[in-house]
């Protein structure tokens, strides 16, 4: 089980170039804000009120380290994987690009 996890490791950073090594939740979300360094990513996600029994939705956003040699634009939607703190904000990796976004998208 160990031997599995760290080829999936290995097999990442023959990719791109990993800060250090990624563990915890995997999110998925739309690029609102790109850095040189860095993306934030927005999604959405549906909390439940018990006392009324009725359910909204909440929007939260990320903060996520780009590894070196991946191309990311505004309005692209990626995976991250948490990881150690980065820095004060930064708590996450870029793992991969699911799919691009559409020039109109982005003009909005």
């Amino acid at each position: 089980m160990k031997d599995k996890k760290q080829n999936k490791i290995v097999e990442a950073k023959t990719q791109f170039e990993l800060p250090s090594q990624t563990r915890g939740r995997i999110f998925e979300g739309t690029v609102t804000k790109k850095f040189p360094t860095r993306v934030v990513i927005e999604f959405q996600r549906t909390v439940r009120v018990p006392k009324y029994q009725r359910f909204y939705m909440k929007r939260s956003r990320m903060h996520a380290r780009i590894p070196a040699g991946m191309q990311i634009q505004l309005g692209d939607y990626i995976k991250i994987q948490e990881c150690r703190p980065l820095s004060k904000i930064i708590h996450s990796i870029v793992i991969e690009k699911v799919r691009s976004a559409d020039v109109q998208e982005v003009k909005k």
